[in-house]
């Protein structure tokens, strides 16, 4: 009865480093701790005990480890050590800077090459605006036909009907 004491006492130390690792970020540390654990009580079974015996540990470790950590991770993504902060506009939080939205269908010119981001003149504010991947020519009309996020974006503003059909 003896020989059992010393691999069930591993077993349990190797589960409780696998619990410490799943609030203790250690880069993998206490994982290598955990397994070594692990593996020296099932080494212990088998060559001590039985074949049997080996097979009783190592079904009990293919049930509990996965239960184990599932249940470690759901009980950490509650508990104070998770980021329980959500960023939302709700809150204030803003990922658009105020007032690009007024420059939606605005006309202006590049006054750098647009390749496909650079710089524009628009109501009179030089603004960095990109296209939709074409090259635009400094000192050429554009017009905003979409903000996203914080980038205006522009277009070579047609100005002539002949050159919409070329």
């Amino acid at each position: 009865m003896r020989l059992y004491i010393l691999p069930i006492v591993f077993q349990l130390l190797g589960i409780l480093v696998i619990i410490a690792e799943i609030f203790i970020p250690s880069l993998g540390v206490l994982t290598a701790i955990a397994l070594g654990l692990l593996f020296y009580s099932l080494y212990l079974v088998f060559t001590t005990i039985s074949n049997v015996a080996g097979m009783v540990f190592a079904g009990f470790d293919l049930l509990a480890i996965p239960i184990i950590l599932v249940l470690g991770l759901k009980i950490l993504a509650v508990s104070p050590l998770s980021l329980k902060k959500r960023l939302s506009s709700k809150e204030g939080v803003v990922s658009q800077a105020s007032g690009l939205k007024e420059y939606r269908d605005k006309q202006g010119t590049s006054v750098t090459t647009l390749r496909p981001a650079g710089i524009a003149l628009i109501n009179g504010k030089r603004l960095d605006v990109v296209t939709d991947g074409d090259y635009i020519e400094a000192n050429t009309p554009i017009i905003v036909t979409g903000v996203t996020g914080n980038q205006i974006i522009v277009e070579k503003q047609i100005t002539d009907i002949n050159q919409e059909t070329m």
